[in-house]
């Protein structure tokens, strides 16, 4: 992404936040709501792990970082960029058809079109669980600044990936959006849970392992090589995820809308 882009992207941000805020009262219920609920899904952990203290090695703290983390990473996405959740439907509906008449990057611009307020609440509700995970420190802050940002990615990308098949599949948003939600899910188990071939699905195909996993093992246990696999991984994940976009893009041809956005 070239310094234009990021510009552009900056100033949909803004814009979106403006609107957002502009009805302060949905804004602040439905981050709260989204806040309550990530906490209230945290409580099975909590009662389970007042029985067992111990699953495979995993503690409470670390199954807070896990969750925080993850909630963390999940909020920054569709609160930055949340048109990812709509891109199916774009594809699906033809309202790419828009945004090749603008200057700008379609991928981009589709993205940033919408903003969701419950993202705030995931990443409140996420910093408030790693805060309580006791895995925050001062030395640590960058690496949990690095494992969050490297968990959006990951979502980004996959969520991209996902609802661009419906470039040569048409109608995928519900399956493509139950795929991203199933990645979700896998994402706040703990690791130790899964192996065989379900663990190199979650690293691959349904990369849970760098959502989740990564980014915990990261901060838990620092170490460069660590590091480097999970932004390279985040990286080429993001990197595949756009090129197909743009290949499906080139193919696209719907005819379905005349207008343009001013």
């Amino acid at each position: 992404m070239n310094a234009n882009s990021l510009a552009f992207a900056r100033s949909l941000l803004a814009t979106n936040l403006r609107a957002a805020l502009a009805l302060r009262g949905a804004f602040v219920m439905q981050a709260a709501f989204m806040a309550l609920n990530n906490l209230t899904f945290f409580v099975f952990w909590w009662a389970l792990m007042r029985r067992v203290p111990v699953i495979r090695g995993w503690h409470l703290g670390d199954v807070q970082l896990l969750f925080g983390l993850v909630a963390a990473a999940f909020g920054l996405t569709v609160a930055v960029a949340g048109g990812v959740r709509q891109l199916g439907r774009f594809i699906e509906d033809g309202d790419l058809d828009t945004l090749l008449t603008q200057p700008r990057s379609v991928l981009v611009y589709a993205l940033g079109m919408r903003s969701q307020p419950s993202g705030v609440g995931d990443a409140i509700s996420g910093a408030f669980l790693i805060a309580a995970s006791g895995h925050l420190s001062w030395s640590s802050a960058p690496l949990v600044i690095l494992a969050v940002v490297a968990s959006a990615v990951m979502f980004l990308a996959t969520g991209i990936l996902f609802f661009s098949f419906a470039f040569w599949l048409g109608k995928v948003e519900t399956i493509a959006r139950q795929l991203w939600e199933l990645l979700i899910t896998f994402s706040l188990y703990p690791e130790p849970l899964f192996g065989g071939v379900l663990r190199l699905v979650l690293f691959t195909i349904l990369p849970a392992g760098f959502v989740g996993y990564l980014p915990v093992a990261l901060v838990r246990h620092p170490s460069l090589p660590q590091a480097v696999l999970l932004c390279a991984g985040a990286a080429a994940y993001l990197t595949l995820a756009v090129l197909v976009f743009h290949r499906g893009l080139r193919r696209y041809a719907s005819g379905s809308r005349f207008s343009t956005f001013g």
